[in-house]
């Protein structure tokens, strides 16, 4: 029985049809706890792969036999020679190509919508980071948001679409994941925009994204209209996009709020904070469909994929959005908050531009969950 990959777009399929999925993590304990492929219908056995040395015969009854079993490790290397002693045993298993590695860098595109001019905004799920990036199309010309550094696949998805990127936004300085902004712009020619509060410490040349500047893609109507929102970052700034998403950076989230403290300024950011949520985004209009930069927890994609929801709905059903005690409210967003993302002070250095790792280093940066929420 041979062994086979699955790639981590087949993987990303099945999560969001909700298909069944056994997998086999043969990573370390620590490892798994920390962060793993998750989804509504997969489960899992973690057994390090060192436990494994001797043969696979003592799992072999906690392992299915009406579906494959997806064998998965950091790199890839491991859950080959697993699923190879599994195939030996006379079981179908698979192993996750790339590895974990692969999982934490794929991006899936979803089309969100058409847009009233005849534009077209798409969402890139970063499903093993909880990183969502946009794309804003029309008349020949893209706007990207929040890109990744995996940039190829902006640069291709916008050549197979046959439109120009014109200009790359970030709606803040990023500190979980590094951004592909600035290497898209010069890779193409654009603009590459970022909000100058948080752009104080950065060693590059860039376009100041100020509060109501509006960007125009193509000769259409559609634009991007900036809407300073602080509190995530003192610089963070949101996006209205053709009068009917409201792309929200890590200020607000599907299921929780952003937190203020990845700079350290928690208490000073606090105030900030409560004063986008509470004043600035409750004058928006509840129809405005919120497109956020992450997404915490799996319970937050959508069935077709996408992360998304009204205003509305969220200003009724978002805890965060709901304590009417300041006191308290300042308590959630500083008090127990979750641990800090993985190197998230060389990754805002590798966004300012004074440090530039090599790829293999910034991939090992990147590992981990994404958590920029509070909870």
């Amino acid at each position: 029985m041979g062994v086979t990959p699955m790639t981590a777009s087949e993987v990303a399929k099945k999560v969001v049809r909700k298909e069944p999925l056994f997998i086999l993590d043969v990573r370390n304990e620590d490892a798994f706890a920390d962060w793993k492929i998750e989804g509504e219908n997969v489960e899992y056995l973690n057994i390090p792969y060192f436990d494994l040395l001797d043969g696979v015969e003592e799992i072999l009854e906690s392992l299915p036999t009406d579906r494959d079993v997806l064998v998965v490790c950091a790199k890839e290397g491991s859950s080959i020679m697993v699923a190879e002693m599994l195939a030996e045993e006379g079981r179908s298993a698979h192993y996750l190509a790339g590895g974990m590695k692969a999982w934490s860098e794929h991006l899936e595109p979803v089309k969100i919508g058409d847009l009233k001019d005849g534009g077209e905004l798409y969402q890139f799920v970063r499903l093993g980071k909880g990183c969502l990036s946009y794309m804003v199309v029309s008349n020949g010309e893209a706007a990207i948001i929040d890109a990744t550094r995996m940039t190829d696949v902006f640069i291709n998805f916008a050549k197979t679409l046959g439109v120009k990127i014109t200009n790359v936004l970030d709606t803040h300085l990023h500190a979980d994941h590094i951004s592909g902004g600035r290497k898209i712009a010069e890779a193409v020619g654009g603009a590459y925009w970022l909000p100058p509060k948080d752009a104080e410490e950065v060693i590059f040349a860039y376009e100041a994204l100020e509060d109501g500047r509006t960007l125009k893609v193509g000769d259409t109507t559609i634009a991007i209209q900036a809407l300073y929102s602080p509190g995530h970052t003192i610089g963070s700034t949101s996006f209205i996009v053709d009068e009917a998403y409201l792309l929200s950076g890590d200020i607000l989230f599907i299921d929780s709020i952003g937190r203020p403290d990845l700079a350290g300024l928690a208490e000073d950011w606090v105030g900030d904070l409560r004063q986008t949520l509470y004043s600035r985004y409750r004058n928006l209009a509840e129809e405005l469909i919120v497109l956020p930069a992450h997404f915490m927890i799996m319970e937050e994609v959508n069935d077709d994929g996408s992360v998304s929801e009204k205003l509305g709905t969220l200003l009724v059903e978002n805890h965060g959005l709901n304590i009417e005690d300041e006191a308290e409210f300042r308590q959630l967003v500083t008090g127990d908050l979750p641990p800090q993302p993985n190197a998230y002070q060389e990754i805002r250095e590798v966004n300012m531009g004074k440090l530039n790792p090599d790829e293999e280093t910034q991939r090992e940066m990147e590992i981990g969950p994404n958590r920029c929420a509070v909870r």
